[in-house]
């Protein structure tokens, strides 16, 4: 469009933005940030596919474009002869809307229940559930390890949960129940948390009950950085583990008063633990097979390491760590 045609028409659609009624004038902005919002999207998507280096189907690496579908470009591989785009074999795959995914991501920056979510950008609350997992598959693995200097470790614990499974491997418990003993055991999920001061953090599931020296060993040596010094409580499993791995190892002992030896405690993950089950309570229980991706959305929240849904968006395409 010539530049006197644009500012010719530009005028007429002034005129016509001052006759329209309030609610029109609330729908037309609806549409524009819809728009926005997916051309923001879309951006984002773009980029992550001009980082493609390999086919998701054969691990191929003699990739060229092949058109684009519903403005998302679309790649073949000359060595397999299959087309994919960046979302192929991806949590994010065959996800539809997308100029809703920005303003969903907003609504779990403000850690909404699904139903809340689901009224506040129209959706399903169906699709809400989906999306908040698919969108955390991925975002809960975006960490920047390993962990240097003093590393804490140590682990809380939650009663199992298997809501929302149609087949219970135990008898159901009215509202969540209790467990069968005093204590840590079998009916309960173990939550490991190692961190360091400067605020790094990743942590497992790694079963069911007391955590164990083989667990640690399964969990933690590619998180932690060579000549850290792990400061634990005073469990036997953490001693075996250290001195498996050859670590650095220095204990405290809460259960005995000593909470602090020097620059030795487990503040900083006890307090990772307390904010995590503290935020939880919300959502009035989740089910064990959900929790490293709650996992990961406490994560992403955490000290405000994520502010924008954009920046989410990125999280979730692994093309930022945090």
């Amino acid at each position: 469009m010539e530049t006197q045609q644009f500012e010719a028409a530009q005028v007429q659609v002034l005129q016509w933005l001052t006759q329209l009624t309030g609610k029109q004038a609330d729908e037309l902005r609806n549409i524009f940030d819809r728009c926005s919002s997916l051309a923001e999207c879309l951006a984002i998507l773009a980029e992550a596919g001009s980082k493609l280096r390999h086919c998701p189907h054969c691990e191929g690496d003699r990739l060229y474009r092949h058109g684009v579908y519903r403005g998302l470009q679309r790649y073949r591989c000359r060595q397999c002869g299959v087309s994919f785009n960046v979302l192929t074999k991806t949590p994010l795959a065959f996800i539809r809307l997308r100029e809703k995914w920005l303003p969903f991501l907003q609504c779990m920056l403000h850690s909404m229940t699904v139903r809340g979510a689901a009224k506040a950008i129209g959706i399903h609350r169906n699709t809400s559930f989906r999306w908040r997992h698919r969108f955390l598959a991925m975002a809960k693995d975006a960490r920047a390890l390993p962990l240097d200097g003093i590393v804490e470790a140590d682990e809380t614990y939650l009663l199992e949960s298997q809501k929302g499974s149609r087949h219970l491997t135990r008898p159901a418990r009215r509202r969540g129940g209790s467990a069968t003993h005093r204590g840590p055991g079998k009916d309960h999920d173990c939550i490991l948390v190692a961190c360091n001061r400067s605020g790094k953090a990743c942590d497992f599931v790694p079963g069911r009950g007391l955590v164990t020296a083989q667990q640690l060993h399964d969990c933690l040596p590619p998180a932690l950085a060579p000549g850290i010094l792990l400061a634990t409580d005073s469990a036997a499993a953490y001693r075996a583990f250290a001195t498996a791995a050859g670590i650095a190892h220095r204990t405290v002992n809460p259960h005995a008063g000593i909470r602090v030896d020097g620059l030795i405690h487990v503040q900083t993950v006890n307090s990772h633990h307390s904010r995590f089950t503290g935020w939880l309570r919300q959502f009035l229980g989740v089910a064990s097979r959900y929790l490293p991706n709650y996992l990961g959305w406490r994560h992403v929240l955490d000290a405000g390491r994520v502010a924008l849904p954009q920046h989410f968006l990125r999280v979730a395409l692994m093309l930022d760590v945090i």
